[in-house]
């Protein structure tokens, strides 16, 4: 989920081209402005022994979000059908409906769209395309291929919505997820839903202990999306609420306004988060959420971690990402941690807190969360590499990624989630045709502005140009501090705007897409935007993810800026770690440029991108590079 405009997100939820990586048509920016153009170093950063309060495996990430609803879909037998979506906006079960085809046209209302009057943005969060745990299942191919060692999963539990941060329970998973629903409704029926001692494993939470048994085989971990602040209006307990009013067992679970009471001529009422009735927030206290839900949550957590409870969690997940972590106090966090530490210790805990650096302090301490989904790293990559107005130089880039590196303990950096979009943001490809649509950085703001209701946003598919761009930044992502993360499609090339269109349905090779013809406003595209997988970017990102998971120094190594020229604006920095040297140059200007490289190694160098060795004068301590418009290199001396 996100901060701001949550309501919204729920309801609706360079003057010449380049000759570089990629070839493309024209496009155009804005100059950035020149303060100093001498290169410019920056001090060794590097991990540190004492303190280390992150898991270590983390160091080592490479991330791959899933938002299960729209990966693949494994099984058509257990579609949901129009009931199951019953308590999700829009709720309007006598509207026509149906499973919406895999491979359609985004923007194409289907027949049973038209018939309900509503338009796009009523129909599209009502769409459901089938994905499940078994399309997860069937593509672990495809992700062991593609190099990934860490899965983070969008909520997986029951609820009634396609994004699922509307739970109705924490400690089931989506029946429509798993291959019995019937059955599976059948035993949840069973349970005293507060009482562990009751719950039982039905066969979707089987194929998810399945699913984390599978990808710990092929030495992949897995973390799972906690929505601990809200439930959805389908929780068995806020349904209690609402039928037994002050008699529930569950009356103080829930921040209740007021009941419902003839006499006294009040209506039942509660406080939903950020004002959405479908999603009543858990009580909390200066402590916290308070006992009753804080006990339930803590059982769940549990169950997740070490299903069959004997002491060892290794059939369990490997941590957690909490959503809008900032809603709830933080004296929970850090019980919260203490629990989830003695269940596993090498358990990996990361928040989505969308902040500067003073806010995010108090969350990487140690006590609370290991790292945050790193938004202000994709706010500075979009300034330096893509955002037109409000763009800046290679020394402020380094500036602030300087700032961001020494914020917190030394090793936080290492673990941080390092992304440029997720499934609440518009995709990097979208984002690169739109940089000058506005600021990042400026969240409240430009979550609107990216979203497709927003006329002055273009839908099309990214250019070669743009596509260059975007393969420009996975070089900085995957070589730079941090655990790099990709939502999934963006190695494919998939383009889409914010909530709900950066949830499209993932892109795969053996099947046939109808083009993209419609805009929206349902107006005709003037040319068609053709949809399948781009197979040269997705090379790129299999080939950057080998590189870093081959070369220990660019996961755990030091890190030092060794050049930010903004008059050629070229940035480059080294990893070191043992013997292992590497040098990554980035040439962010369109134009060809011939870069003097200060190098500590004599001797031949081998550019692990294009395999090919590159040969540098001895006594000089300079490396001479060319490099054309928006490309890089990464750079590993022979020692």
């Amino acid at each position: 989920m996100i901060r701001i405009s949550p309501a919204a997100a729920l309801l609706a939820a360079l003057t010449a081209p380049p000759a570089g990586l990629l070839a493309d048509t024209a496009a155009t920016t804005e100059p950035l402005t020149i303060e100093d153009s001498s290169p410019m170093t920056s001090p060794v950063f590097g991990p540190q022994e004492d303190g280390d309060f992150v898991p270590d495996w983390a160091k080592d990430a490479v991330w791959y979000q899933i938002f299960p609803e729209r990966f693949r879909n494994g099984d058509p037998s257990n579609d949901p059908m129009l009931a199951d979506i019953g308590g999700a906006w829009p709720d309007e079960p006598d509207k026509p409906w149906a499973i919406h085809p895999w491979t359609s046209d985004w923007y194409k209302l289907q027949p049973w769209e038209e018939a309900t009057g509503g338009g796009m943005w009523y129909n599209i969060q009502r769409r459901r395309y089938g994905g499940d745990l078994q399309g997860i299942l069937d593509k672990l191919d495809y992700l062991e291929e593609l190099g990934v060692n860490a899965i983070y999963l969008n909520p997986i539990f029951m609820a009634p919505s396609m994004h699922k941060y509307d739970g109705a329970t924490y400690h089931h998973v989506d029946p429509t997820f798993g291959p019995d629903p019937e059955g599976d409704r059948a035993l949840m029926a069973q349970e005293t839903p507060h009482d562990p001692s009751t719950w039982v494993w039905t066969e979707a939470d089987k194929l998810a202990l399945k699913l984390i048994e599978e990808l710990h085989a092929r030495g992949i971990r897995v973390i799972f999306d906690g929505v601990f602040n809200h439930m959805g209006i389908n929780s068995w307990a806020f349904q209690d609420v609402k039928k037994n009013q002050r008699e529930s067992p569950y009356a103080d679970w829930f921040t209740v306004k007021s009941w419902d009471d003839p006499e006294a001529g009040t209506i039942f009422d509660y406080e939903g988060w950020f004002g959405v009735s479908t999603l009543p927030e858990l009580r909390e206290d200066e402590n916290g959420i308070v006992a009753g839900p804080k006990d339930y949550i803590f059982h769940a957590t549990r169950r997740w971690m070490d299903p069959d409870g004997d002491g060892d969690p290794s059939d369990g997940i490997d941590g957690w990402r909490l959503d809008v972590a900032f809603c709830v106090a933080h004296p929970f966090w850090k019980d919260w941690r203490k629990h989830v530490k003695s269940i596993n210790p090498d358990a990996y805990l990361t928040a989505e807190v969308i902040d500067p650096i003073p806010v995010l302090r108090a969350y990487l301490e140690g006590d609370e969360f290991d790292a945050v989904m790193n938004y202000n790293f994709a706010f500075t990559c979009a300034e330096f590499f893509y955002e037109t107005s409000h763009a800046i130089g290679p020394k402020e880039f380094d500036r602030k990624l300087e700032d961001l590196r020494g914020a917190f303990h030394p090793n936080v950096a290492y673990v941080q989630q390092n992304l440029m979009d997720s499934h609440d943001t518009n995709r990097v490809g979208s984002h690169i045709v739109n940089r000058g649509l506005g600021h990042y950085r400026e969240w409240g703001d430009y979550f609107g502005k990216s979203k497709a209701e927003n006329p002055a946003y273009d839908t099309r598919k990214p250019n070669a140009y743009e596509k260059q761009i975007q393969a420009l930044v996975a070089i900085m992502k995957f070589t730079y501090v941090g655990a790099p993360m990709i939502y999934y499609g963006g190695e494919v090339g998939m383009w889409g705007a914010n909530d709900p269109c950066s949830r499209k349905p993932m892109i795969w090779d053996d099947m046939t897409y109808d083009p993209e013809t419609h805009n929206p406003d349902q107006t005709m595209k003037d040319s068609p935007d053709s949809v399948e997988q781009d197979k040269e970017l997705l090379a790129h990102y299999r080939r950057l993810i080998a590189i870093r998971n081959a070369h220990p120094a660019l996961r755990r190594g030091s890190y030092r800026t060794v050049l930010a020229d903004n008059d050629a604006n070229v940035f480059a920095f080294v990893r070191e770690l043992d013997d292992e040297r590497i040098y990554v140059v980035l040439n962010n200007s369109d134009g060809e440029q011939d870069v003097a490289l200060p190098v500590e190694d004599t001797g031949a160098y081998t550019d692990l991108l294009a395999a090919e060795e590159v040969a540098f004068g001895t006594d000089t301590g300079v490396l001479d590079l060319h490099l054309e418009g928006k490309s890089g290199r990464i750079l590993k001396a022979a020692r």
